[in-house]
């Protein structure tokens, strides 16, 4: 297991702390509604980093909030309000306290990161068979369900196939959940797409209500959650550009870092110049995406 080495979350006056994890941390607010904290630490290789990228949590609440608005006919999501403590204002959400499904609903577009690593070794993703012939950055006959694991802090998400996720939560439970995260793919790749940027791939988390209606948690759709690319720029057989962390990688994996991954060590602080490339990909990308000003 990697060191996760988290900073101590904020104390914040009437709510109780309840779990921190590589980005997010987590309050339990007097009336039993959850308070979602965005911070600005980022993590590569399963290690969160002493630098932060600064506005980074305010950007990835922001555009998940954009996001859950193209959303909204599709499925329900978890955010009751924006009405926070001031000390995290513009970065957190009050959101339902929902119990959420074991599984992480990844859909895929393009071949790349585990997915590629998967189709090298067996020529499938999660049980499913692609084509021969396929190289990183290829697009797919079609955008597929590929699920994973929900791992624990330091360890890695396994991609599973569908059949296991219904022996899990049951087969009605996980048809709901791929037919879900199709359709916020389709949409998403089509609004991304309209906006000269490949929505490649997504995460997303679902949970239930008392009730039983099966709602839209955590984040959705940010360069934490899913990988952006430019259009015009898209070129198979090659590592793509991104809207995300990749500057943060690929600076950790350089000389210039000094870091050896294999030796178990967190990687060492962030340059400036890298904190401050990395910070403006996330602005481009929220900008680029909402046409909104940043």
């Amino acid at each position: 297991m990697a060191d996760i080495n988290i900073p101590d979350a904020p104390v914040l006056e009437g709510a109780t702390h309840l779990h921190s994890g590589k980005v997010r941390d987590l309050y339990e607010l007097p009336d039993g509604h959850l308070l979602m904290v965005a911070s600005d630490r980022i993590s590569i290789f399963d290690f969160v980093l002493d630098s932060t990228i600064p506005d980074k949590g305010e950007i990835l609440t922001r555009m998940s909030l954009w996001w859950f608005d193209q959303l909204a006919d599709l499925v329900p999501n978890h955010v009751v309000s924006t009405d926070v403590p001031d000390a995290v204002r513009g970065r957190a959400v009050v959101c339902e306290r929902l119990d959420m499904f074991p599984v992480e609903c990844v859909a895929r577009g393009y071949l790349t990161g585990s997915g590629l690593l998967d189709y090298r070794a067996t020529g499938e993703v999660c049980g499913i068979a692609l084509p021969p012939g396929l190289v990183d950055g290829s697009r797919l006959p079609g955008p597929v369900f590929t699920p994973a694991t929900k791992a624990e802090l330091g360890e890695h998400d396994e991609n599973v196939s569908y059949d296991a996720v219904a022996r899990t939560i049951g087969e009605a439970d996980a048809a709901a959940l791929r037919d879900l995260t199709m359709a916020v793919y389709g949409r998403a790749e089509s609004i991304a797409r309209e906006r000269g940027i490949i929505l490649a791939d997504t995460k997303l988390e679902f949970g239930r209500r008392a009730d039983g209606v099966t709602v839209l948690g955590d984040e959705v759709l940010t360069p934490d959650s899913s990988r952006f690319w430019p259009a015009a720029e898209w070129q198979p057989g090659r590592t793509q550009p991104s809207y995300d962390k990749q500057i943060v990688r690929d600076w950790a994996l350089s000389p210039a870092s000094g870091w050896d991954r294999a030796s178990g060590e967190a990687p060492p602080p962030l340059p400036p110049e890298v904190v401050e490339r990395t910070r403006s990909r996330y602005v481009e990308a929220y900008e680029l995406l909402t046409g909104l000003r940043w």
